[in-house]
């Protein structure tokens, strides 16, 4: 069985200038389709009409955090079986532990390098099919 190709990830991330350099590096440099998003809500509004193979969350926000925008697009049936990636600064082994009980496929820790952060991606993605 093959891999499916990734292409569209839904990203969520409140700190502008991280976004940037995430988007960028994500679009430009791996050529993910990204829908870029500054806060859960935003990104649940997006999720049915983007219908995202692939969630990147960030896990502190204000408002919605991480793990509750995931909650929340769990209710979605367009995000309700996507895949999600948390991205955090809490690097503990109990928190991320939790963010894996939470559901995600893997966690990064920040700071990422954001060159490298496509072909890390795509590496998630081929270990969660089965294929690494």
């Amino acid at each position: 069985m093959s891999v499916p190709e990734l292409i569209r990830i839904l990203y969520v991330e409140d700190e502008p200038d991280i976004r940037l350099v995430t988007a960028m590096a994500l679009e430009k440099v791996a050529k993910f389709t990204l829908k870029s998003c500054s806060s859960g809500a935003e990104a649940i509004d997006a999720a049915a009409d983007f219908a995202p193979q692939l969630l990147i969350l960030d896990v502190m926000m204000p408002a919605l955090d991480g793990p509750a925008t995931l909650a929340k697009l769990r209710e979605l049936p367009a995000t309700a079986d996507t895949p999600a990636i948390f991205l955090t600064a809490k690097s503990q082994a109990h928190e991320i532990r939790r963010y894996l009980d939470l559901g995600a496929i893997e966690v990064i820790v920040k700071p990422y390098e954001p060159m490298t952060l496509g072909t890390r991606v795509r590496e998630i993605w081929a270990r969660y099919h089965g294929q690494a």
